[in-house]
């Protein structure tokens, strides 16, 4: 345990990579930090403050997950059907508001994006909607999943909770009650927010979640938030080995580190970083639904939001017409115009005015002129545009949907991929051929665990980093869980259900 760093003094990492002290880590570090090498990110920062405030979380978590253990399936209904309660309470709801439009404040003065932190009355709805299905579901907690009969003996498959499972997350205020959907399982949760929504979970948790756990009668500390803003947290969090999973969302860069963390300590990882879907137009689609798809699937910007389109060379001049009305649509339903990227070669289907036509843009910190229409590399196809209020997507026409096909399993972030077409041969290759989770015909705002599955999710994984292992890319609160194995001798009396 070092006392000091010296600047310029060399940190040698696991993988024989070294990095050099600079001098504003030298003055910051203090007795008992902890300085963490990372290959993409460098020198990682952890305060003995930080770990400490995380460490007390963890053990009161843990904790909290044993006595999970011994409540009845009908006092986490209660919480569930408490918890919707307080959010209904207009009282209640109006002092989250209140703090909320504070953050929402302070992250504008910061130029920081606001979309996903302001509280509404739809997300309100979301909330409500999704615990009062929680409390509805069937509990999930000793459920026999298989059995195998012997002459002698029985064989039992039963689901079991997992454990505490870490959530990092940025501006999103809903996932808070998303998340809780874990405890269905038995499971116990811990929470680090980004400071742009943290005051809004401080909020949330006192005047709705932990007045549910207390009604309910479950440990106050089955649902717990890291009280901390620095992103030191966050790292200390996932790289705390007593997690039984940790989940990430936010951007790709800040997931991905959070992933290598909590990988290097052994813990699963459930990562919801990087998306943007791709739309594959084929030469039976008609304009009527180009149109539709394009403007529905680009109504604000998500992960499942419409980020690349590629078109058939044989229909460009048919159909890129039709989607930039597409475009055009959802733009002015937002009240702003749009921005379009054209992949080098493809220029000769946009009016050429586009390439000169200056139009405001609306960015996290504001507004922007910016030319309507750019060129882009193809190296760059892939690239994710994380716009405020302004669409912006890429395109690019191909020879065939083969090449569109192979430009996404190469350039993607692999999450999801539809195919407008009216050719079921098409339909079928394309889905035995695309390297993604979802697969779909129609707009690309589906992927989502309350519209597709009729559960608020907890994230959705890409195949960026490779296949899932048992479970499908929606993470949802009853997707949380172990399988313990039971034997039982004939004879013994034991129940076999």
């Amino acid at each position: 345990m070092l006392d000091e760093l010296k600047p310029d003094s060399l940190i040698i990492a696991a993988n024989g990579e070294t990095f050099r002290v600079s001098k504003t880590l030298a003055a910051a570090f203090q007795p008992g930090d902890l300085v963490i090498p990372n290959p993409q990110h460098g020198l990682l920062h952890l305060s003995n403050t930080e770990r400490q405030i995380v460490d007390r979380t963890v053990t009161q978590s843990v904790a909290a997950f044993a006595a999970m253990q011994q409540v009845t399936d009908d006092q986490i209904t209660d919480f569930f059907r408490a918890f919707s309660a307080a959010l209904k309470n207009d009282k209640i709801w109006e002092s989250i508001q209140t703090i909320n439009e504070h953050d929402v404040a302070t992250a504008t003065e910061r130029g920081r994006s606001t979309t996903r932190l302001q509280v509404s009355d739809v997300m309100r709805t979301d909330m409500i909607d999704g615990l009062r299905e929680w409390a509805e579901s069937e509990p999930s907690r000793n459920s026999v999943i298989e059995t195998i009969d012997h002459d002698q003996f029985q064989i039992q498959l039963r689901t079991a909770a997992l454990g505490v499972v870490g959530f990092v997350f940025e501006g999103r205020p809903n996932v808070l009650a998303d998340a809780c959907g874990v405890l269905r399982g038995g499971n116990t949760a811990i929470f680090r927010i980004g400071s742009d929504a943290l005051q809004t979970a401080r909020a949330m948790m006192e005047l709705a979640l932990r007045p549910a756990l207390v009604q309910s009668g479950l440990p106050t500390e089955a649902i717990a938030l890291v009280d901390s803003s620095a992103h030191a947290a966050g790292w200390a969090l996932f790289l705390d080995s007593r997690l039984a999973l940790a989940v990430a969302r936010g951007s790709g860069d800040s997931v991905e580190l959070l992933g290598s963390l909590a990988r290097s300590v052994g813990t699963p990882v459930s990562l919801h970083g990087t998306g943007g879907a791709w739309m594959i137009i084929g030469d039976s689609a008609t304009p009527e639904i180009v149109k539709h798809c394009a403007a529905k699937s680009l109504d604000r910007k998500v992960c499942n939001t419409l980020n690349t389109c590629c078109i058939v060379a044989s229909k460009a001049v048919e159909l890129v017409p039709v989607l930039l009305d597409g475009l055009n649509e959802a733009a002015a339903k937002l009240k702003q115009d749009y921005r379009l990227h054209v992949v080098e070669g493809s220029e000769e289907f946009i009016p050429g005015e586009a390439f000169t036509r200056k139009v405001q843009i609306n960015r996290a910190d504001g507004q922007h002129e910016e030319i309507q229409a750019t060129t882009l590399a193809l190296a760059d196809i892939g690239q994710e545009w994380e716009w405020e209020n302004s669409p912006e997507m890429t395109l690019i026409i191909v020879k065939n949907l083969q090449e569109a096909i192979e430009l996404f399993n190469t350039h993607s972030p692999r999450l999801v991929a539809s195919l407008i077409s009216n050719d079921e041969h098409e339909h079928q290759h394309f889905y035995e051929t695309i390297d993604a989770p979802f697969i779909g015909d129609d707009h690309t705002r589906w992927v989502d665990g309350q519209r597709a599955l009729n559960k608020p999710e907890l994230g959705l994984s890409n195949w960026d980093n490779g296949r899932l292992l048992g479970r499908h890319a929606i993470l949802t609160g009853d997707s949380v869980y172990t399988v313990r194995v039971r034997y039982i001798e004939a004879g013994k009396g034991l129940s076999p259900t």
